[in-house]
């Protein structure tokens, strides 16, 4: 809605201007003024002013042509000096335009002429009545230039997403007449590969001298059957730009989002921070920190001739200021590592690499076979046998120790429910075992079998120390599992204990369990700089003690069970758990394989979401990436 800044309204106006029977000649002036102000502010109304030598609905035409190109600003005219001395009576108008949103203002004034007829005033019209330089013919003219987005950083300052030579590809609406639009916009729907019925909307619908951008490629991937197509569509045009991209269209997309056009509903959401044609962050962090990266763009208005091909004249500008960068730990080796060899992978998979000395997120990868989701920080699966690593710790609080027997059989039944190990399990590991041969072999019902020993709370608590089942607000969409503090029945209190039930995590969840046990410390992990990554005064501290039997068992699983193919990886000692976890698929019973592992100063979790088992399925991929990372 326009605001008038003016005291009084348009109610004089149908009285042409007149002033006050009685009235001295400057009250009437002001008067005069004061009407004229608001019908300018207004926009409408100029048709019933008295104008000297024109007619009203004429000058209402010729003003709106003035400032059509002003973007539907809204200004704000008001009434400074008026004078009725001497041979030419006038009123200053002082104009305020809210170019730039929350920005300096393009203020400036200009003269109203004003000739008396016996108690009656008009105005005089020109375009320099709307700014003092305007020539007849000249037309106002307001632009937008984007300002430079801030880059997203990576480990030691590295670049990951920054300004990027594009190629964006549309119709010119210039160049195509408003009757073939239609077809020309369908050609080119299908040549590049969109939706054909939204592109042709979008085209029949913008203005005659629209570009309508159908889709952005980088500069070095136009696909050759669009480079060879484009000069067969009419209206066709290819612009080349800069547009904030990260190494590759895969690099981290899921976390790190894009950048794009903004869309019709957030411009109705927020009309006054996004215009439509603008470019903002669209998805992940680039729209959670789009207000930080994006800057404030600059605005600039210029005074158009009449005559083609004369040059603009510029009256105000306000230019860009750059958007901030936002730093985050990603590690670009360690990234495009993980990608690789995820590549290969056909179910959907995810990696997580996590520094355990600082929590550092180093690598957050997601296989192609997510569809473009974030499983790495953000699914939600149910972990296993990985999570025996936290059952172990609630077994320790209990008591137990890594030599304490416990009975691993070949079944157990808990109210009805038969609970049985993985099929190759080995038949030299049953019968009464050590617990450090049970998580080594990832003995299932000798952890059921020592329920008894876990009370509620204990498995929810153990997970908390080792940075599991407590939520952060880490900047970004990060899952850090669920442990139900009471299980709702015994039989799901056991499918708990083995990483089934209702127990679930995320990739980046198991990575962090794995990195608080190599660190000796709940480790909380953190991507982007700034975030609060002080540990939650709800989990417990985990001692000295319990960290080094923790790692004790981890690494039997590589020395003696089933993490065997992690052995011989050079550098220091690794510690492992594997872990199969069934699902549901349909009608059918399929497995999720996982692994987890550290080595120094390095914390992994695999996770593939069919597979054969841990061991199988998810080590070979944990290897390459540990022997990858040296």
């Amino acid at each position: 809605m326009r605001r008038i800044s003016v005291a009084v309204g348009l109610l004089v106006l149908t009285s042409g201007l007149a002033a006050c029977s009685g009235g001295s000649d400057e009250d009437g002036a002001r008067d005069a003024a004061t009407a004229l102000a608001g019908a300018l502010a207004e926009g409408k109304g100029l048709d019933k002013v008295s104008w000297s030598g024109a007619e009203g609905a004429a000058v209402a035409r010729d003003y709106d042509a003035v400032v059509a190109g002003m973007d539907g600003l809204t200004p704000t005219v008001e009434v400074g000096k008026v004078s009725t001395d001497g041979e030419k009576p006038s009123a200053t108008l002082e104009w305020s335009w809210p170019v730039v949103e929350g920005g300096d203002a393009w203020t400036y004034e200009t003269t109203a002429p004003l000739t008396q007829s016996g108690d009656a005033w008009s105005v005089t019209w020109s375009p320099a009545l709307v700014e003092p330089s305007l020539a007849e013919g000249e037309t106002l003219d307001v632009t937008t230039e984007a300002a430079q987005r801030g880059e997203i950083t990576g480990a030691g300052g590295a670049k990951l997403v920054t300004e990027r030579p594009v190629v964006r590809v549309g119709i010119d609406r210039t160049l195509v007449p408003a009757a073939q639009a239609p077809a020309s916009a369908r050609r080119l729907a299908a040549l590049v590969g969109i939706d054909v019925a939204p592109y042709v909307k979008a085209v029949t619908g913008a203005g005659p001298k629209a570009f309508v951008e159908a889709i952005t490629y980088r500069a070095a991937e136009i696909p050759a059957a669009v480079r060879a197509g484009l000069p067969g569509v009419t209206g066709s045009r290819s612009v080349d730009g800069q547009l904030a991209l990260a190494p590759t269209r895969d690099f981290a997309a899921p976390i790190l989002g894009k950048v794009g056009p903004v869309t019709a509903e957030m411009v109705k959401k927020d009309p006054a921070t996004y215009r439509s044609g603008d470019t903002a962050g669209l998805t992940g962090l680039q729209a959670r920190y789009d207000k930080q990266l994006r800057g404030t763009p600059g605005r600039a208005v210029y005074a158009v001739p009449a005559t083609k091909g004369t040059e603009r004249r510029e009256l105000f500008l306000s230019e860009p200021a750059a958007g901030k960068p936002l730093a985050t730990t990603l590690d670009t080796r360690l990234q495009t590592l993980a990608e690789r060899i995820l590549g290969g992978v056909t179910p959907a998979s995810a990696l997580v690499a996590i520094r355990p000395s600082d929590g550092s997120i180093l690598a957050a990868a997601n296989g192609a076979g997510t569809g473009g989701q974030n499983y790495a920080t953000f699914g939600q699966f149910a972990p296993g046998s990985t999570f025996k690593s936290v059952t172990s710790l609630a077994l320790l609080r209990a008591g137990l120790t890594p030599q304490t027997p416990v009975r691993c059989t070949p079944t157990v039944t808990v109210n009805g429910k038969s609970f049985k190990n993985y099929s190759d399990y080995p038949a030299s590991a049953v019968g009464t075992i050590a617990l450090q041969e049970a998580v080594a072999q990832s003995c299932n019902t000798a952890l059921i079998n020592a329920r008894d020993k876990v009370k509620d709370g204990a498995l929810a608590d153990a997970a908390g120390s080792l940075g599991m089942g407590i939520d952060h607000d880490l900047g970004f969409p990060a899952y850090f599992g669920q442990v139900p503090a009471k299980p709702a029945s015994e039989t799901e209190g056991a499918a708990n204990l083995i990483g089934q039930g209702k127990v679930l995590a995320s990739p980046m969840a198991m990575a962090t369990v794995v990195a608080s046990i190599q660190a000796g410390k709940t480790v909380v992990p953190h991507l982007v700089a700034g975030a609060d990554t002080s540990v939650p005064a709800t989990a417990k501290p985990l001692t000295a003690a319990e960290a080094r039997q923790l790692k004790a068992l981890l690494r039997r699983v590589v020395t003696n069970g089933s993490g065997r193919g992690l052995a011989g990886l050079p550098g220091g000692p690794v510690i492992a758990k594997t872990g199969t976890a069934e699902y549901a698929d349909g009608g059918t019973i399929r497995t999720h394989a996982w692994m987890i592992a550290a080595q120094d100063d390095l914390a992994v979790a695999v996770f593939v979401q069919t597979g054969t088992s841990g061991s199988q399925t998810a080590g070979p991929l944990l290897q390459e990436f540990l022997r990858g990372a040296r």
